[in-house]
């Protein structure tokens, strides 16, 4: 069964609501973090399409989003799992696995998951369809609890240097659980301001005053290319109607002709090409009129050419045909 979610009244659903199902045999998500400015009730309409009994089924989903009046986390921190999809950390179950093991390294009663987000949004790859490869997930924790010290140490400006030299760097992986395979390079505060890139100084390929470029056109000099464009196009054609010559040179002047291809042919060769022309016509003839009487070429032996009739050399009644000659040169010989 597949579903195909949509915002009534328009083809696609809001900016900051998802979907995803996998394969038609798996469940389907709808997550998503709505911002202030998305407050108010919005329908989404769910097309349910069984593709055995061909059956479909719509209904509607009403969404009352309204502000959150409760005060921001004060401590919020984003981990990247390496080993986890986004829809197997949907369920309410792993969401509470994923916080206890937080917890272990990070201690706080009001821990909360802010927000989960696919690697794919963020400009990840697809990975290869092979065992054991996940997308990724980003899971952002927020609390009023301040960072343990572990986490401070994780997310220091040296552990980030180290993780630029991909060189051994402190992270918490012996409070976590194996289920959750957590890249401490990737750890990030969201409240952090990313660091600014500064602006290229000006320097002596750069105007400094403004205004358009004109190079000196004293230094160029007028180029006639009538000479190249002869030479590129006479060259070819030159070429062309040189081998055209030597290929008609080839095919006509050096061909063989009959008298001289029948002067190196044998003798018997002839005859028997001759032969088989002969009789070959001689079939086609009597296809036409079939009341002619027996052909000569049919007999024995008789020579087509001369016409004499000559008794045939095999024994009395021998059915051996292979004996008889062709020609009387193998007669004479």
């Amino acid at each position: 069964m597949t579903f195909h979610p949509k915002l009534q009244n328009f083809p696609d659903l809001p900016r900051w609501l998802r979907f995803i199902q996998r394969t038609p045999y798996q469940s389907a998500f709808l997550y998503g973090n709505p911002m202030p400015e998305d407050a108010g009730q919005m329908t989404i309409e769910v097309t349910a399409l069984n593709r055995r009994a061909y059956e479909t089924v719509r209904q509607r989903i009403i969404f009352n989003i309204q502000p959150d009046t409760a005060p921001a986390l004060p401590y919020q921190v984003e981990f990247f799992l390496k080993n986890q999809d986004v829809e197997e950390v949907l369920p309410t179950a792993v969401q509470e696995k994923f916080k206890n093991a937080i917890e272990s390294l990070w201690p706080s009663a009001n821990l909360k998951i802010v927000n989960i987000t696919s690697a794919l949004d963020r400009g990840g790859r697809v990975p290869l369809p092979l065992p054991g490869l996940k997308e990724g997930v980003y899971i952002l924790v927020g609390s009023s609890v301040p960072f343990s010290k572990c986490l401070e140490e994780v997310m220091s400006e040296e552990n980030q240097r180290r993780c630029k030299l991909q060189s051994s760097l402190n992270s918490c992986n012996y409070t976590i659980s194996s289920q959750f395979l957590v890249d401490w390079c990737k750890l990030r505060q969201p409240d952090k301001p990313l660091p600014t890139v500064p602006a290229p100084t000006p320097g002596d390929g750069i105007l400094k005053d403004g205004g358009e470029y004109n190079p000196p056109a004293e230094s160029l000099k007028s180029r006639d290319f009538y000479t190249d464009h002869l030479v590129t196009m006479l060259v070819p054609i030159l070429l062309a109607l040189l081998l055209l010559i030597i290929l008609a040179y080839i095919m006509f002047c050096r061909r063989e002709g009959l008298e001289k291809r029948d002067e190196r042919t044998p003798d018997l060769q002839l005859f028997h090409h001759h032969t088989i022309q002969d009789n070959y016509s001689e079939l086609r003839n009597m296809a036409d009129n079939r009341e002619v009487p027996r052909p000569l070429s049919t007999l024995p032996m008789f020579n087509l050419r001369t016409g004499d009739r000559m008794p045939p050399l095999q024994q009395p009644f021998s059915t051996d045909s292979s004996r008889v000659p062709l020609v009387m040169a193998e007669q004479q010989a």
